[in-house]
């Protein structure tokens, strides 16, 4: 491979040739060859948008050449544009706060800059990477800033995707509402309950985990860029402080504000923990749904069966015919990944020091990361698998039918101690609540009928007293 030698304040380093990246870039290659990822595209979007920015805000304060600017800017639009994605390749297991990330994109705008300007790659005699592109800024804001703007981009994706979910799981709780069948607790029978409320309370606890998430926001949108190095501005002008927040505020469509103390802000990262807080709220809530589903549709012939799940793939190499609830499993493990990446960004956040906390590498990816499967694995749950959930009555009412929680309806009318005595013999002898009853005379069929009327069981009220 062709390469070119740049030199940085530890010494000269072989660069490749045609690289938009330079020497720090290339040290933390060298030295950071961890997991093979690469930083998460969102991160890499807000950091461009950050240097953009800073760039526009320097030249209005008359700190920045407006030629320098101005070809940074145009940089920095072709990378938004998605040029020079192959540029970005520091992994996200790197040196601590984000240094080696900043620095990547410092170099690749400069030297696009440059060459906007009629320079070379890796001569930064007109734009240099610190002191133009990264003018105004050190990592210890500019990170936390970007982990802030890339975290709310996704949010608010993941957003999008949890109200379809309630959408899909009220349509298909208003759809099943005419279902009746045995309600279970302890994975034992207990008294009836429709099918569509079953739904109808998956799809509230979801809206629920939706205004967990939409809390967190208010913490993110408030930045501590401008706080430079330790979050006392040195380095960085008033104006210019106000101004790159007013302008990152257009440029991504959120309602930004300037940290009212941004030495706060660069110590506490906090507000990432409270979004991946509420991030793990969804993912249990996301696993109870999908076993209850996977458990629902059990069998078919030997489980549950009570509703049936869209046929997605082949379930078995050996088995034919044989298929898996796929949707459901897959959505266990990515929540299974995001309740266990909650716990690295809890560890993350508690260990910051003094004024800076240095593990803001790994937070970073582990919140971005938590919401780029969770906002895909919902997608993919709510389109081919809720969507498509039907219902077989017949087994839901033979279920019912021979349910001994319906013991339970008979408890004003005949008292707690007999109704245990119906119970007990009804799973003794596999015969059904309705012949015990029947049979021993209690109640008149008449009765029995108004006692155990199926749709009053599911609604509030002491029926057949």
């Amino acid at each position: 491979m062709a390469v070119r030698i740049e030199k940085d304040t530890m010494g000269n380093v072989e660069v490749p040739q045609e690289a938009y990246y330079g020497a720090q870039t290339q040290r933390a290659v060298d030295n950071f060859p961890i997991s093979g990822l690469k930083p998460h595209p969102a991160l890499v979007r807000a950091t461009v948008q950050i240097k953009k920015c800073a760039a526009q805000a320097n030249m209005a304060t008359g700190r920045l050449n407006s030629e320098l600017g101005n070809a940074i800017v145009s940089a920095a639009d072709e990378a938004l544009k998605g040029d020079f994605t192959d540029q970005f390749v520091v992994d996200p297991f790197q040196a601590g706060a984000g240094t080696s990330h900043n620095m990547n994109v410092n170099e690749v705008l400069a030297n696009r800059a440059n060459e906007l300007l009629g320079g070379e790659l890796g001569n930064y005699a007109k734009v240099n990477p610190n002191d133009h592109v990264n003018m105004a800024q050190s990592t210890n804001d500019v990170f936390p800033t970007a982990m802030r703007l890339a975290a709310l981009e996704l949010a608010d994706q993941l957003a999008r995707e949890l109200q379809e979910l309630v959408v899909v799981l009220r349509r298909k709780g208003t759809e099943f509402d005419g279902v009746l069948k045995s309600g279970r607790t302890h994975l034992q029978d207990a008294v009836p309950i429709r099918l569509g409320q079953e739904f109808a309370a998956y799809a509230q606890a979801i809206e629920n985990n939706l205004t967990g998430l939409t809390r967190s926001f208010p913490g993110l949108r408030e930045l501590g860029i401008g706080g430079t190095a330790v979050g006392t501005g040195l380095n960085a002008e008033e104006a210019y402080i106000d101004l790159i927040v007013e302008k990152l505020s257009r440029v991504t469509g959120q309602e930004l504000s300037r940290g009212r103390d941004l030495v706060e802000r660069m110590q506490n990262m906090e507000p990432l923990l409270a979004l991946c807080s509420s991030l793990k709220g969804i993912a249990v809530n996301l696993i109870r749904i999908a076993n209850d589903l996977r458990l629902l549709s059990s069998g078919p012939r030997t489980g549950l069966g009570e509703i049936t799940l869209p046929a997605m793939q082949p379930g078995s190499s050996i088995m034919p015919g044989k298929v898996n609830p796929v949707m459901a499993e897959v959505t266990n493990m990515v929540c299974f990944h995001v309740v266990g990446a909650e716990t690295a960004v809890t560890m993350a956040v508690q260990a910051g020091q003094l004024e800076l906390n240095v593990m803001m590498p790994v937070i970073a990816f582990n919140t971005l990361f938590s919401l780029e499967i969770l906002k895909n694995c919902l997608h993919q749950f709510t389109a081919l698998c809720v969507a498509g959930i039907g219902v077989n009555e017949e087994r839901c009412r033979s279920y019912l039918d021979q349910s001994v929680g319906l013991a339970t309806v008979l408890a004003p009318s005949i008292g707690y101690a007999a109704a245990a005595e119906v119970a007990k013999e009804s799973a003794k002898s596999g015969k059904s609540i309705r012949q015990v009853i029947l049979e021993r005379g209690i109640l008149s069929e008449k009765a029995l009928d108004e006692v155990l009327a199926p749709f009053p069981l599911t609604t509030p009220g002491v029926h057949g007293e």
